[in-house]
């Protein structure tokens, strides 16, 4: 994962559990996951969109 070991991970997250406290990691992370929900609903809607744009630019001869 990235290139890091279990020793990286372990340390990140020691350091992240220090900084933010047990209480506030779970709000953290439910955060987090929304916003790469929305990322992904915006991929999704920008994907067809970009296709159509493409079909409908005229074409120079």
């Amino acid at each position: 994962m990235f290139g890091l070991g279990s020793q990286e991970i372990l340390l990140i997250a020691l350091v992240v559990l220090l900084l933010f406290g047990g209480k506030k990691i779970p709000e953290l992370m439910h955060g987090l996951g929304r916003g790469v929900k929305s990322f992904r609903e915006g991929m999704k809607e920008e994907g067809p969109a970009t296709e159509s744009e493409k079909s409908e630019e005229p074409k120079d001869e």
